[in-house]
């Protein structure tokens, strides 16, 4: 039982599988057919998004899946090519085979490989983007509908290329293009009250709505089709294999694999926190829980499965998940049904697409991307913090005129200085005691008791390298005055963290205070704290008291003097 339980910790398979019932299958099998509708055109759009045939979106689309119901651990995270993902492999795959001997789709599967294996290490060792991400991913699709050759990953470029070939507009393609919007915009909010009307139940007309990329898809086909439109200049998919995934072997030498390594990993931390914020919040609302750690197995195995079956990387897509949520998925089985329906489509429908028009897919890749557009987010942190609405706006604008992967490289940077600057001048407040009562509250905010030869500071956050000297600052200035204080007490009731600097500088602290005939001392630190304080030699010559409530260090210090 012991050795059950141990494989189905890393294979969650295991542990569901074993009560999988016949109506958890018909629910699965329902959610299935419902997403696999929806996956084929994504999937088709997002292979040409990321610069690949368009096969390789839904070769992208079938192992990954059953390897993610193999590890992964949400019950109806539906993976496969989403949109930011693919844009940022047609930005990595490009800057690549310009400076390396190697072909596009070959660089593809290695992409993926990589990233497979980062987010694998990373779960075996558990260890203002997405708006402007939208609005590139939409620009960029606008050469399709316009029937134009444009290249550029960063939106200046992208404007510019299509405004000088803006007058080899193909007018066939711009209608097929502009219906193709009109139609799934209207689709997306404007057939479902008709539905309703017509008797149908809510959550039926919101499945039939998510079905009108393939009704934009069967119709713009036949149109071309019938028409030849091909023959005016039309771009169409032209021919798909009609095959299941082939077995591939992606290229792991040194050189390339060093020179995907930062695109591979970004496209890791992006995919992972777009699956695993979807993942938890649908797991919430039927109280399942999602182990992150094993999300970066299953997330890694089903890249590393694109890798070895000519896809590209792959990730948990937001509206898919939520259509197969929706739908009533009720284990990882619908996933396999999903790649199972998807199979079937690569053996036996693909000569159907032949002239599915390039259009038709960059108006279903638009529409898909623009709801991921919020502008609200800018009057959000414009209220709420100044200094974020700044970091949003830059964010923004660095993604639209860099690109996406030197934003991602920037945007962690960034995190990280706001981080390390906010948490070098941690709040400090001088506490007082509420009359009547054992609390201690911020002297400014609070009518309190004090004692002027007490000086108690409560620490607002953890000490590390790059606060203490700022608490040491703090102190010096308010301890040197003509009314200096004959104690210093550090209400910790809220550090979490000492590290070695922060240790050192109490010390520091300690002995210049004791210079200056002041004592110091400790109230309210946390156990795992005071697990450490031990092992230093802070405590060995404090020249306080450490005192478990301030209460008690605020009677015994008045009361001594």
């Amino acid at each position: 039982m012991g050795k059950a339980k141990g494989a189905a910790q890393f294979i969650p398979i295991l542990d569901w599988g074993r009560s999988y019932s016949r109506q958890a299958a018909v629910n699965d099998l329902i959610a299935a057919l419902i997403v696999t509708i929806m996956l084929i055109p994504q999937s088709l759009a997002y292979a040409l998004l990321a610069g690949l045939p368009a096969e390789a979106g839904l070769y992208a689309s079938i192992v990954p899946i059953l390897l993610y119901t193999i590890f992964g651990t949400s019950r109806v995270l539906a993976v496969g090519p989403v949109a930011v993902v693919s844009l940022m492999t047609a930005a990595a795959i490009s800057n690549l085979t310009t400076s390396m001997d190697i072909g596009y789709a070959a660089a593809a599967l290695s992409l993926a490989a990589v990233s497979g294996g980062i987010l694998m290490a990373m779960g075996l060792l558990q260890l203002g983007f997405i708006t402007a991400s939208g609005l590139l991913i939409a620009a960029s699709q606008l050469k399709s509908i316009l029937g134009v050759s444009a290249s550029g990953h960063t939106m200046p470029a992208l404007l510019w290329n299509i405004g000088v070939n803006l007058p080899q507009t193909n007018h066939v393609t711009l209608v097929i293009g502009v219906a193709g919007l009109a139609f799934l915009f209207w689709v997306r909010h404007g057939i479902r009250p008709i539905l309703v009307t017509f008797g149908l139940r809510p959550r039926a007309a919101d499945l039939l709505a998510k079905g009108g990329p393939v009704m934009a898809i069967l119709v713009s086909t036949f149109v071309v089709w019938n028409w030849d439109l091909a023959t005016a200049g039309v771009s169409i998919v032209g021919p798909v294999p009609q095959s299941l995934p082939p077995l591939t072997f992606p290229d792991l030498s040194f050189d390339l694999l060093s020179a995907l390594f930062v695109p591979a990993l970004l496209i890791s931390i992006i995919g992972f926190v777009e699956s695993i914020s979807v993942a938890q919040t649908l797991a919430a609302r039927k109280r399942q829980r999602i182990d992150p750690d094993q999300e970066l197995i299953g997330l890694g195995a089903a890249n590393i499965g694109a890798a070895l079956t000519g896809g590209f990387p792959v990730t948990g897509g937001f509206s898919r998940s939520v259509v197969n949520f929706d739908a009533g998925a009720d284990t990882l089985a619908a996933g396999a049904f999903t790649a199972i329906g998807l199979a079937i489509a690569a053996l036996f429908l693909t000569p159907l697409i032949y002239f599915l028009p390039t259009a038709t897919l960059a108006a279903t890749i638009i529409v898909a991307v623009l709801s991921l557009v919020d502008f609200t987010m800018l009057k959000h942190s414009w209220i709420y913090s100044k200094r974020d609405f700044w970091a949003v706006i830059v964010t923004m604008v660095l993604t639209l005129a860099v690109g996406v992967e030197a934003c991602v490289t920037a945007g962690v940077t960034l995190s990280i200085l706001l981080f390390l600057y906010d948490t070098s001048r941690p709040h400090v407040a001088e506490v007082g005691r509420v009359v009547g009562t054992e609390h201690f509250r911020n002297i400014k905010r609070h009518t309190v008791q004090t004692d002027p030869s007490v000086l108690t500071l409560r620490i607002d956050q953890s000490l590390y390298f790059a606060n203490a000297r700022f608490l040491e600052e703090y102190i010096y200035d308010r301890v040197i005055d003509d009314k200096a204080p004959n104690h210093v007490v550090l209400m910790c009731s809220a550090v979490n963290e000492i590290d070695l600097s922060a240790l050192e500088t109490l010390e520091m602290v300690n002995t210049r205070l004791d210079e200056m005939g002041v004592t110091l001392s400790l109230s309210e630190v946390k156990g795992p704290v005071m697990d450490k304080l031990k092992r230093g030699d802070l405590l060995k010559h404090l020249t306080g008291d450490l005192y478990r409530s301030q209460y008690d260090a605020f009677r015994d210090l008045c009361d001594n003097d």
